[in-house]
């Protein structure tokens, strides 16, 4: 029998995190992704959370075709933003990402002036998407959980009370732990329906919410109104790895 996720634990370490990092300093070869960097660079270019979704999961399938260590992992998440863009339909412009990702890695500088450097990089990440795509076989559309857990919510919102409802920032906690889901390459592992099921899933004991209808200790039961195939094993798995997201802490070379 699983333990109960412990609630205080997962409310501390979603507390510590460094706002800024300094990347040059990581080695991600310790279990730190550059998806940190792609959502960071990405919230300042203003892209929309599906963007920068498929961008994460892009470099997280790049990668799982490659040796990492044979690779630039910055300009390789550069280059899944700006592919990501494409495919989502939400452009970046190119420059506005060579100056992003330049300032997020050199921390305080002023933007590249258009010489050398700026057509070096640019050339760079153009010639890194062309590669992204052979690599992926040119397959870069995406299944994302979102649109389910969007549907999940939906009839959530008619199961519970209306005054239960609002005043716990159910969805906005559940889109939290997807978002943060994006950083770990397991989230490559197993399906949308069943990714979306567990952050809400995670969201409702994170604030002890009890589904009316629902018996105790039989909290699980809720998401075979959603999904059929979800084993309660496999969902305490996919809870474990959102949780594990938290406990990573990025460690210098």
């Amino acid at each position: 029998m699983k333990d109960v996720i412990d609630v205080m634990e997962l409310q501390n370490t979603k507390q510590r995190r460094n706002p800024l990092l300094d990347y040059k300093k990581l080695d991600f070869n310790k279990g730190f992704t550059p998806a940190r960097f792609i959502f960071e660079c990405g919230i300042k270019l203003h892209g929309q959370p599906l963007t920068l979704a498929t961008a994460s999961i892009l470099m997280h399938r790049f990668f799982k075709e490659v040796d990492p260590s044979q690779y630039d992992p910055f300009l390789i998440a550069a280059s899944s933003l700006y592919l990501a863009g494409k495919v989502k339909d939400d452009p970046l412009k190119i420059r506005d990402i060579i100056n992003v990702a330049h300032n997020t890695l050199h921390r305080g500088s002023s933007p590249l002036e258009i010489g050398e450097e700026y057509w070096n990089m640019r050339d760079a990440i153009v010639q890194a998407e062309l590669l992204i795509m052979r690599v992926l076989k040119f397959e870069v559309s995406i299944s994302h959980p979102h649109k389910y857990m969007l549907h999940y919510l939906k009839s959530l919102e008619g199961w519970l009370e209306k005054e239960q409802w609002y005043n716990l920032p159910i969805a906005k906690v559940s889109a939290a732990f997807l978002q943060d889901f994006h950083h770990d390459p397991s989230i490559l592992e197993y399906t949308p329906q069943h990714i979306a099921i567990c952050c809400i899933s995670l969201a409702l004991q994170f604030y002890g919410v009890q589904l009316p209808l629902i018996e105790d200790g039989d909290d699980e039961s809720w998401f075979t109104v959603f999904v059929k195939d979800l084993q309660k094993d496999q969902h305490w798995e996919i809870m474990e790895k959102i949780m594990d997201v938290y406990n990573v802490e990025p460690e210098t070379s």
